[in-house]
């Protein structure tokens, strides 16, 4: 314990996301790619042996870390160290280990299938929230509850639709996704400036051999799309537009904890709170907001983390430069890492929202009587008032009745004042029946049915095998 520990790692990530940007995973990666590199040239009539390949294939994970630090350390290069780690155990296959390649070619490639692993992990995730939300909306499409602008209340919403504000923006996030999902390029075999120059002398000048040695290695590692043209290493704009989409779901996640804060404040819902545990160490009574807090932690991470792709994609130099490896190796799995947790914290706290119809009742009840008068102003109209006098009048007693709110602390009694008041025209009887809170939320539930029937239904149906794979809070 006399050492930093990485909090995401120690404290807040899934093991699965953790081996994505293993070690383990980046370096067995990498012997995959010179395996399938091998391969295909030979199939391409390069000179290469099924006993070289056979070795490389026996020893794909047979990784001596130690010896590779120590090759690093002679070489100061991490891809001909792991070159001479892997010709030191497949002595028969050492002199074609990364015949033609440059380092881009496991590092990039590598770092590509990574990104892409990533976001497929992200996506189950992101689905278990999308369906923890549509659950909670549809339970709760048609419990009325004020709305608020500027924090300040408003008219009549109902708590279902409310979540799905939430969830919209958790169906663009998805978009995006699915987008950056299918069109991401793999780099392929591209050679030291992306030329090709290596495999044009290998093959004796047939390009479409090197088109199709290209073609099939990026096939091999599941990748539809591949770069046609690049330099030494794929364009780094990848890295900008993945995190840059890692922000955007990050935002919405704080969107969410933002509102739910501010509702367990008002004490009308709260996330989970467990048997044993502790909101304060000072306040016993307390039920602190962790899991929300924690999620805006790192949310505020994740979106600082896109900038720093956004400026190594654009301060390159021509066909390469060194100095995104560094950050490379920190910013990028850095978000997928904050990400994962994000998402991990946000399904547990939908797997326990307790929400209080009752506080939400009295809240509206506080209210409901301000935002009637229009509608009162409008009846008297009808029976014979005068518009200006019936304002005037309205308005005299709402000033009353906000004064005994606010300076009294008593509860609103502005109906029970226009009731009492001989020169309001109006049915006492209906007054009370329009002060049933469901007259007020317009179309809230009927919004909240039909965008979960036609949006989120379908997304949810499309990836049912992606649901429950939830992972549990270490802490």
């Amino acid at each position: 314990m006399n050492k930093y520990q990485n909090p995401l790692e120690s404290r807040y990530c899934s093991d699965e996301m953790l081996y994505i940007f293993s070690p383990e995973k980046k370096f067995t990666t990498w012997r995959q790619l010179w395996i399938a590199l091998a391969e295909i040239e030979k199939e391409l009539g390069l000179d290469i042996t099924d006993q070289q390949i056979q070795e490389l294939k026996d020893n794909a994970t047979n990784i001596d870390y130690d010896v590779a630090a120590a090759y690093e350390k002679k070489f100061r290069h991490d891809v001909m160290a792991h070159v001479h780690t892997y010709g030191d155990v497949a002595p028969s296959a050492k002199a074609i280990i990364h015949l033609g390649a440059t380092s881009a070619f496991v590092g990039d490639n590598t770092d590509l299938i990574q990104i892409r692993d990533g976001f497929q992990h992200v996506k189950g995730q992101l689905i278990n929230v999308i369906d923890g939300l549509a659950k909670f909306a549809r339970q709760y499409k048609d419990l009325p509850t004020l709305g608020f602008t500027h924090f300040q209340p408003a008219q009549l919403t109902t708590v279902g639709k409310r979540a799905t504000l939430w969830l919209q923006s958790v169906l663009l996030d998805l978009e995006e996704l699915e987008f950056r999902i299918d069109t991401l390029r793999f780099r392929g075999v591209k050679g030291t400036t992306g030329t090709a120059a290596s495999f044009k002398e290998l093959f004796d000048g047939d390009y479409q051999k090197v088109k199709t040695l290209d073609k099939k290695l990026s096939e091999r590692f599941g990748f539809k799309n591949v770069f046609a043209v690049s330099g030494q290493t794929y364009d780094r704009k990848i890295d900008a537009q993945a995190l840059e989409l890692l922000s955007n779901i990050a935002q919405s996640a704080h969107k969410f904890t933002n509102d739910l804060r501010l509702l367990q404040n008002l004490k009308e819902i709260e996330e989970p709170f467990e048997k044993n545990q502790i909101g304060s160490s000072a306040m016993a009574y307390k039920r602190n907001p962790m899991r929300s807090e924690r999620i805006a932690s790192l949310a505020k991470y994740v979106m600082s983390l896109a900038t720093s792709p956004a400026m190594v994609a654009s301060t390159q130099w021509f066909e390469r430069t060194l100095d995104d490896s560094a950050n490379k190796r920190l910013a990028v799995p850095q978000a997928f890492l904050a990400i994962d947790a994000i998402l991990i914290i946000w399904n547990n706290i939908l797997d326990g929202l307790v929400v209080y119809p009752k506080i939400i009742e009295k809240h509206i009840a506080e209210e409901l009587p301000f935002m009637a008068t229009e509608y009162i102003i409008m009846e008297g109209v009808k029976n014979g008032g005068d518009r200006q006098e019936l304002h005037e009048i309205i308005r005299t007693h709402s000033m009353e009745a906000a004064k005994q709110v606010k300076m009294e602390g008593k509860s609103n009694d502005l109906i029970e004042r226009i009731i009492a008041d001989d020169n309001v025209k109006i049915d006492k009887e209906k007054l009370v029946e329009l002060l049933d809170p469901k007259n007020f939320t317009g179309f809230a539930s009927e919004q909240t049915e039909e965008f979960l029937k036609d949006l989120v239904d379908p997304i949810i149906e499309e990836n049912k095998a992606l649901l429950g794979a939830h992972t549990d809070l270490k802490v």
